[in-house]
């Protein structure tokens, strides 16, 4: 508590406060505190974490620390100049986990029933369907979507739709479409060893309920299954998995080997604040805009 004391001390002697817009009452002030705190209690967790890839969680168009545990990991495997990238469920185009890529150059495609936010053109660099994801056309879709990029070997999925999850991806691993980095989203209220996965349906939509997707225990095992390693969960809100091909275990050999030791229990509160003295403005249209207009 003295740590955060004196972290707060700082901001107001620093004169942080002086750049932003000055609350104008005692709720503003309560909650800038909190989203304070929050970070803070964020920057502690993952200072301490046993995993070492916590350290560097980082946001830039990801919902919370998920780019800099992509962008360290892409780094060690000697895959971040350029590649391939998909994501099924990228939400309006604003806020992913693929968007990082497109901003480094990569070609990729986005498949989700949402309508982007944003301006885009379907050409060899990028692609997007829009469309309802099941096991009847997850296949299809995406080898649809791969001949649309020229793309012969996808290097990084991720996967974020609230649902049937563990079942397509499967579906996918089944297919041969195993990238060198797979991100999905897991249930983090079911800590290891639990398998839990809601039951399939193709016409499942997320209530925001906690029936959705499947426990990083279940997913764990199917990745086992497909000669894949778990390396990292995200610090920040302990919702994101990261996946590795074995090959790539002798440049991560800093990573605990049991999933226990790198499972992040669910921090889901922390979405909406996180960021806000790190990014104080918000995020434009225009920049992602400019994003795909140059890459």
């Amino acid at each position: 508590m003295k740590k955060l004391k004196h972290a707060i001390l700082n901001i107001l002697t620093l004169g942080s406060y002086k750049r932003r817009k000055k609350p104008s009452n005692l709720e503003n002030y309560i909650k800038d505190i909190r989203e304070l705190t929050l970070n803070y209690q964020t920057k502690e967790l993952q200072k301490k974490h046993k995993n070492p890839l916590n350290k560097f969680g980082k946001k830039c168009f990801s919902q919370s620390d998920e780019d800099g545990i992509t962008i360290e990991i892409l780094k060690r495997i000697g895959c971040i100049e350029n590649g391939c990238f998909a994501e099924f469920g990228p939400g309006d185009g604003m806020e992913n986990n693929t968007l990082i890529l497109k901003s480094l150059g990569w070609k990729g495609f986005w498949i989700g029933g949402e309508n982007l936010s944003i301006k885009y053109k379907s050409n060899e660099k990028f692609s997007f369907i829009k469309d309802f994801v099941s096991l009847k056309n997850i296949i299809e879709l995406t080898l649809k979507s791969k001949k649309k990029i020229n793309c012969d070997d996808l290097d990084v999925i991720s996967f974020d739709l609230d649902g049937n999850d563990l079942f397509l991806v499967d579906e996918l691993l089944k297919n041969n479409l195993k990238p060198k980095l797979f991100i999905v989203e897991y249930n983090g209220k079911f800590p290891p060893p639990i398998k839990w996965s809601i039951n399939y349906n193709e016409k499942h939509i997320w209530d925001g309920s906690d029936y959705y997707g499947a426990s990083l225990a279940s997913f764990n095992e199917l990745f086992e299954k497909n000669d894949y390693k778990l390396v990292c969960c995200n610090a920040h809100t302990g919702s994101n998995a990261f996946f590795i091909k074995k090959e790539y275990l002798k440049l991560f050999d800093d990573v605990p080997t049991d999933i226990e030791d790198i499972y992040v229990a669910p921090r889901y509160f922390l979405h909406n604040v996180y960021g806000s003295y790190s990014f104080s403005h918000p995020q434009s249209v225009k920049t992602v805009n400019k994003i795909f207009s140059e890459n």
